[in-house]
């Protein structure tokens, strides 16, 4: 199971048909509120992450699952998250909050398919 964040209608159809050709199941979230909620039912085994999307707070996202308390979801086996090349400024936030994986948009739709098993 996996839970991605995301509010862009081209990488939610790569992902949806990656997830699809490689047997996984992909439940999408759109918002800060939506994802934690998402990873609390399903308990998700990967968290992937539009770094570039303001309005899902990614990085909000990442601190709320990296330091559970009370209800809060407990961590996922990995958080990957994906930005543009040139952001460096997010690549380097996204890191010292405990992003485990960051792509650049490219290496990510490149691997998108090993990235989903796991690989």
């Amino acid at each position: 199971m996996i839970v991605a964040v995301l509010d862009d209608l081209m990488f939610t159809s790569k992902i949806r048909s990656a997830a699809r050709a490689a047997g996984v199941t992909v439940v999408f979230a759109r918002s800060r509120d939506a994802a934690l909620a998402a990873v609390r039912h399903h308990r998700p085994s990967l968290v992937v992450l539009d770094l570039n999307n303001p309005r899902a707070e990614p990085l909000e996202i990442v601190s709320a699952l990296k330091q559970p308390a009370g209800d809060a979801p407990s961590p996922p086996l990995a958080i990957l998250g994906y930005v543009s090349h040139v952001d460096t400024a997010a690549i380097e936030a996204a890191r010292a909050a405990g992003v485990d994986t960051v792509l650049a948009r490219s290496a990510f739709t490149q691997r998108i398919g090993e990235l989903l098993q796991g690989k």
